[in-house]
């Protein structure tokens, strides 16, 4: 899958175009920014304990739940691509694909 068009909810303003997206583009704005304040912090503990109110428990389950999450988002687009190829290549019809589509992403 590939995003096409993206839109600002403040302006109003909508592009389209092929526009790459990485699995980090896909987590939330505040584990996007932990991970960014992590990165900082040298990928240390210790040190985003320093700058941050986060104990080592808080930042360690943080950390585990945002590698659990990138791990699911990883695995769900691989099953997406391989639906894709089975559909590409004729073993599967667009309702069958369609059906499984909606099981990997829960709509």
């Amino acid at each position: 899958m590939q995003t096409v068009a993206m839109a600002c909810e403040n302006c109003n303003i909508k592009i389209e175009g092929q526009f790459s997206q990485t699995f980090f583009d896909r987590l939330s704005q505040e584990d996007q920014e932990f991970l960014e304040q992590y990165l900082l912090a040298g990928f240390s503990i210790k040190a985003l304990e320093e700058t941050t109110s986060l104990g080592y428990a808080a930042i360690r389950s943080r950390l585990n739940r945002l590698i659990s999450d990138y791990q699911l988002l990883k695995e769900k687009d691989a099953q997406k691509k391989a639906i894709l190829k089975q559909l590409r290549d004729g073993t599967l019809s667009v309702a069958e694909a369609k059906e499984k589509l909606k099981r990997i992403t829960g709509e």
